[in-house]
């Protein structure tokens, strides 16, 4: 068992969360199967839209301030805005999409986290 710094890191390079030795994902954001190093079966584990979700709110936390600071301070048209900040606010979240995506999913395979149940009275288990 592998260390929780350890983890984490591989984690955040987009590693196996079992082994740490090869890559989680077959395309950009596809994930592989199993792991292509120790075999680890990565079928049941499905991070869904929880990374675009924080992806995002991250993203708008670091750009909010610089983009009110540039309005107050030198007051550009809104083209010049958006000329500025629509390459920044893409290019962040392209960058933070696969390692966001590689920890949750590590997280949730991790945990074995998976889908709510409902039982036949309507309650979760």
């Amino acid at each position: 068992m592998h260390a929780f710094p350890s983890r984490l890191g591989a984690a955040l390079r987009g590693r196996c969360p079992s082994c740490g030795g090869a890559s989680v994902f077959s395309g950009f954001l596809d994930l592989h199967p199993a792991c292509p190093a120790c075999g680890a079966d990565f079928r049941d584990a499905d991070s869904g839209d929880g990374p675009a979700f924080f992806v995002m709110f991250l993203v708008a936390i670091l750009v909010t301030p610089p983009v009110i600071l540039v309005q107050v301070w030198l007051e550009p048209p809104a083209w010049v805005q958006m000329l500025i900040w629509a390459p920044v606010v893409l290019g962040l979240s392209v960058a933070f999409l696969r390692p966001f995506k590689s920890t949750l999913f590590a997280l949730q395979w991790r945990y074995r986290a998976e889908e709510a149940r409902w039982d036949d009275r309507g309650q979760g288990s």
